[in-house]
C-alpha cells in the first residue's frame, strides 16, 4: 500500500469498518502517505522498497510465519502463494496463511503448479471474489476455499440530490473504459450536448498510468468540451465519496477484465445513490440488473452510454432510490463475515500458544 487511492486502501478501510476490534497491523511502501490511517492510530510497519518488495516480501512471510500471529495477504497473487510456500521451508500450520484473490489469470501451465502447492500447503485459507476463482483454486485441491465479494471503502448515507453530471471515477485506467469516457467526451462536444461530465483522470496508487490510458489522457487535454471537468489530482477519501452525490456513474470496463473481478467503484456508487451505466457480461452488470440501479449496454459506445444515461434521467429518483437500496443491502460487515470469523479464531489459537 502506497496511498489512500486505489484498491488496497479501500479494501482495508473496509475490513476495518467491518472489523474494527481486530488487531491489524500493515507492512506498507517505505513511502506511503497514509494520514487517515495514521490519525487512525493503525499500526503502520513503513518497510517495502517498491523495487525490492518481491524479495522483501520473501523475506517477511519467513519472518512472520516464525511468529504466532496469523498472516493475512489482501489482494494476494500467484506471487504470494509461491513466497508463501518458500518462504515456510515445509507445511504451513492451520490457521496461519489467509489470502484473498481479487483476480486470477487461467492458465494451463499454472493449473498444474497450483495443484501441486495445493498439495504441499493444504491449510492455506484461501478467498476469491468471484465464483470462478473459487472454482479454479477448490479444483486444485485446496480445501478451506470461500467466495467474499468485498464492500470497499466507506460512504455516508445517501441522500436524495438533483442530477448535476456524468460521473467517470477512480483511477484512470485502459481496463476500466477510459478510453470509452474520453470517446464520450469528444461526441458530447461533437454533437453540442449541455450534459455536464466529471472524470478522475489520476494514476494508480503509485501515479502511473499504462500507455494507452496517457494517450487517452491527451486526447481529453485537447477535448474542448464546455461542461467537462477533470480532476487530474488524487482526492481524499470525503472529498471522493462526495464527487458522487448527484450524479450517473459511468462503468464502461472491459468485460474480459471484468466478468469474475468487482469494482469498488460499484458499490461506492450504490452506497451514495448514485446509478449506474455499465457493459454486461461484467461483475457490476449482474449486480445492476438484479438490483435495477441502473442501465446495461453490451457496447459502451458514447451513443449507447449516451442513450442510457438519458434514459436514466427520465426517472432520476427512481434510479437514485434503486441505487441507494442497493447499497444498503452490500453492508461491509456481511460481506467480510466469512473472513473475520475465521481470523477470529486463528487469533484466538495464537493467544494460549504465544503465552
Amino acid at each position: 500500500m502506497a496511498s489512500e487511492a486505489g484498491h488496497c486502501a479501500a479494501l482495508f478501510a473496509s475490513l476495518q469498518a467491518a472489523a474494527p476490534s481486530l488487531p491489524y497491523r500493515l507492512w506498507i511502501d517505505r513511502r506511503a502517505r497514509l494520514p487517515a490511517l495514521e490519525q487512525q492510530g493503525v499500526p503502520l510497519q513503513r518497510f517495502f522498497a517498491r523495487r525490492w518488495r518481491r524479495l522483501q516480501a520473501l523475506w517477511l512471510y519467513r519472518r512472520l510465519l516464525r511468529t504466532g500471529a496469523p498472516i493475512l495477504v489482501p489482494t494476494a497473487t500467484w506471487f504470494d502463494l509461491r513466497a508463501l510456500d518458500l518462504a515456510a521451508r515445509g507445511r504451513i500450520a492451520a490457521a496461519r496463511a489467509f489470502l484473498y484473490f481479487h483476480k486470477w489469470r487461467v492458465s494451463a501451465r499454472r493449473a498444474q503448479a497450483l495443484e501441486r502447492l495445493a498439495r504441499r500447503q493444504p491449510e492455506l485459507v484461501l478467498f476469491g471474489t468471484s465464483p470462478a476463482i473459487v472454482q479454479a483454486l477448490r479444483a486444485a485441491g485446496f480445501a478451506h476455499v470461500e467466495q467474499i465479494v468485498p464492500v470497499l471503502g466507506t460512504a455516508p448515507a445517501a441522500r436524495a440530490v438533483p442530477f448535476h453530471a456524468l460521473l467517470s471515477a477512480g483511477a484512470a485506467r485502459a481496463d476500466k473504459g477510459f478510453a470509452h469516457v474520453v470517446d464520450l467526451a469528444e461526441h458530447l462536444a461533437a454533437i453540442g450536448s449541455s450534459l455536464p461530465i466529471v472524470v478522475q483522470a489520476s494514476g494508480d496508487h503509485y501515479g502511473r498510468f499504462d500507455e494507452r490510458t496517457r494517450a487517452d489522457l491527451q486526447r481529453l487535454q485537447r477535448c474542448r468540451y464546455p461542461h467537462l471537468t477533470v480532476l487530474a489530482d488524487t482526492v481524499d477519501a470525503r472529498q471522493y465519496q462526495e464527487l458522487f452525490a448527484g450524479t450517473i456513474c459511468l462503468q464502461p470496463y472491459g468485460r474480459a477484465d471484468y466478468a469474475d473481478k468487482m469494482s469498488a467503484v460499484t458499490f461506492d456508487a450504490l452506497r451514495n445513490g448514485a446509478p449506474i451505466v455499465t457493459t454486461s457480461g461484467t461483475t457490476m452488470a449482474a449486480i445492476v440488473e438484479a438490483s435495477g440501479a441502473g442501465l446495461v449496454v453490451d457496447q459502451p459506445s458514447p451513443e449507447a452510454l449516451v442513450h442510457a444515461s438519458e434514459s436514466i434521467l427520465q426517472r432520476y429518483p427512481h434510479y437514485c432510490e434503486r441505487a441507494r437500496r442497493a447499497g444498503e443491502e452490500h453492508s461491509a460487515a456481511a460481506a467480510w463475515r466469512p473472513m473475520v470469523e475465521r481470523l477470529e479464531q486463528a487469533l484466538r489459537q495464537a493467544r494460549p500458544a504465544a503465552r
